[in-house]
């Protein structure tokens, strides 16, 4: 039987792979507006809708406790498949077709089967190191959602190589996940009851670990969504149009991939110094990156991408902190409910600030569009300060708060 870091190997693989698919719209935006003339609201919709199949589907894994009641390999595989096809299904489809919407909402519901569930699957072999393993999983989430950044840059202008390579990719993440096993760290299914989802906001501890999270979510998806359309932008200021869309996407996947290896070193440091310490930096440092980068459109293009690098290592480097503080502060056998409930709400957010920065961009330019972004994680440093005061965080880190 594989061990604990084969398993964790096949699971980060897996989860790098299936979720190229979340941004395998997003990053092909810029190509479509130019080919379709899309409009600011369509091009939302291509983010967005994945949020909004998220949200609906972690709210039915949540209420069924799916993430606790059956094999998390057999659930995510099956998810990826139908989210592969769900996306391939973009190539034949009109872009502004409502289909593709439908599509992308299928992909985003199939995500409930993937992200959570992952997350649950890590937490099985999670000994004195939760901060680390979570780290590793929202890694490798970072990574596969820069993954199509880079298959666009790749693809060159045609956004067709950019969709198929994401739904290959995905389909090969469902035959991965099968040479992953589940830890010993997992207790029996407990017996169906809805409530067990409301245990999220009634348990203290755990509503203000959920606070901070969601306070991290404003800021996330909408940065993810809008920073290669804000690159593009700006770079065409300062240089020819066609090596301003290549810097963008290059650009974009740097920024993304960044956070990766925020995750990855947060992950140790927390477990070493703190689940509260490294959220609180985090969302310090991504906060004020969202009230500044604005200010340097049009600016130097090294400056631009050196704040884009901070805040793209600072905006999720904190995510898997929050993921590891709910499955400490959980009881055991609702540590796959929990994740998920967090997930849930933490996506429905993210759906009022992806469609809210081109209108802000409409109205003040991008100049102070990205500066909304900054209440996020400057409340969420609040609420992880309150969480470090409380009783329970003495169960965060083996008591490092």
């Amino acid at each position: 039987m594989r061990g604990k870091w084969p398993s964790l190997a096949a699971l980060a693989l897996a989860e790098v792979l299936a979720l190229t698919l979340w941004f395998s719209a997003t990053a092909v935006v810029p190509a479509l507006q130019a080919e379709f003339a899309l409009g600011a609201f369509h091009a939302s919709l291509f983010t967005s809708s994945v949020q909004a199949g998220f949200v609906g589907g972690t709210l039915i894994s949540a209420v069924l406790s799916l993430a606790d009641r059956y094999d998390p390999r057999r659930l995510f595989m099956g998810a990826t498949l139908v989210a592969a096809t769900a996306n391939a299904l973009i190539l034949v489809l009109p872009p502004a077709s409502p289909w593709v919407a439908a599509c992308r909402f299928a992909t985003g519901m199939c995500m409930a089967g993937i992200y959570p569930v992952g997350m649950r699957l890590a937490a099985t072999w999670a000994k004195g190191d939760m901060g680390l393993l979570v780290g590793l999983l929202v890694g490798a989430l970072t990574l596969g959602s820069a993954g199509p950044h880079l298959f666009n840059a790749l693809g060159g202008v045609d956004w067709r190589f950019t969709i198929a390579a994401t739904s290959a990719a995905a389909v090969a993440a469902a035959l991965v996940i099968n040479l992953a096993r589940i830890g010993p760290n997992v207790a029996p299914a407990p017996r169906f009851d809805p409530r067990h989802a409301l245990k999220a906001w009634t348990t203290p501890a755990l509503r203000l670990a959920n606070l901070g999270y969601f306070g991290h979510m404003w800021e996330l998806y909408a940065m993810w969504a809008w920073i290669v359309v804000f690159l593009q932008a700006t770079f065409a200021t300062t240089m020819p149009s066609d090596d301003a869309v290549l810097a963008a996407r290059l650009t974009a996947f740097a920024t993304l991939a960044a956070g990766a290896l925020g995750c990855f070193a947060g992950g140790p440091i927390a477990d070493r110094w703190g689940r509260t310490t490294v959220t609180m930096g985090a969302m310090a440092v991504s906060g004020t990156c969202a009230l500044f980068i604005g200010l340097l459109f049009g600016g130097p293009p090294w400056l631009v991408v050196t704040v884009c690098l901070v805040w793209g290592a600072s905006v999720v480097a904190d995510s898997p902190q929050f993921s590891a503080s709910v499955a400490e502060l959980s009881e055991r056998s609702l540590v796959g409910t929990m994740l998920t409930v967090q997930t849930c709400v933490g996506f429905l957010l993210t759906l009022t600030t992806i469609h809210l920065i081109p209108v802000l961009v409409e109205a003040i330019g991008w100049r102070y569009a990205f500066a909304f972004l900054a209440i996020g994680p400057f409340l969420g440093v609040w609420a992880m300060a309150r969480l470090r005061a409380h009783p329970d965080a003495v169960r965060l880190a083996g008591g490092n708060r």
